[in-house]
């Protein structure tokens, strides 16, 4: 695990004091960028040495990858970076179908503040690669369905958030198409902040349903027509 971007997120870890949180990130990061590639075998020992830390913090980190579904344990194998494949993307994607829709409608409906959901696009635009665009796409994401005013609902979509980010980060190193989806992004956002909630989640429903056609198959949830506001 050689070359400078390691050493340099080293050098960091070192420097501050919640150092889990440091290696967390840094091993989040490789994963998302392809440093580290699925099916890879991620070794405490190695890792801690590329990162100049102590193998506990990177155990801790490795347990809390794998709660978010980036990282898999095995008794044999250990740990090792998540395959991605079409039926678990269909998974995680038709799940986010079947609640991000309601809850972008429910938030857009209250009429909230879309400022944070306005930065992310803003990130976005300007990240240097696909790990960093990934993430503001998820932080856009969330900033829509979190004013939902249903905290387990929120809970449940940002336990997937984590398996988005490295699903739209593998998806992009074969079709590159976030520009296409930051246009569909600043469409929904626009609905949103129009006060037409039915309009954002249907513009929403599609936008994760091309997503998944394009890139895993057309296993996606069928269309369906979003909940009247009454």
């Amino acid at each position: 695990m050689s070359g400078s971007g390691p050493l340099v997120l080293g050098q960091a870890a070192a420097a501050i004091p919640s150092r889990s949180v440091v290696v967390l990130d840094a091993i989040k990061h490789a994963i998302l960028t392809g440093q580290l590639r699925p099916g890879q075998n991620l070794v405490e020992t190695d890792l801690a040495q590329a990162l100049g830390v102590s193998k506990t913090p990177v155990r801790e980190a490795l347990k809390t990858l794998a709660g978010a579904g980036l990282v898999t344990m095995s008794p044999y194998r250990g740990a090792t970076v998540r395959t991605v494949d079409d039926e678990w993307a269909r998974s995680v994607y038709d799940m986010r179908l079947l609640l991000e829709p309601e809850a972008v409608r429910r938030a857009a409906a209250s009429g909230q503040d879309w400022t944070a959901a306005r930065s992310a696009l803003t990130r976005s635009d300007s990240a240097s690669d696909r790990a960093e665009r990934s993430l503001a796409n998820r932080d856009f994401h969330r900033a829509l369905y979190a004013p939902c005013g249903n905290p387990i609902l929120v809970t449940v979509l940002d336990d997937l958030r984590d398996q988005t980010a490295l699903l739209s980060a593998s998806a992009w190193t074969r079709t590159p198409s976030w520009r296409q989806e930051a246009d569909e992004h600043r469409a929904i956002l626009a609905a949103a902040e129009s006060g037409d909630p039915t309009g954002a989640a249907t513009l929403l429903h599609e936008h994760i349903s091309t997503f998944v056609a394009r890139n895993f198959g057309d296993g996606a949830a069928p269309e369906r027509e979003p909940r009247s506001t009454a």
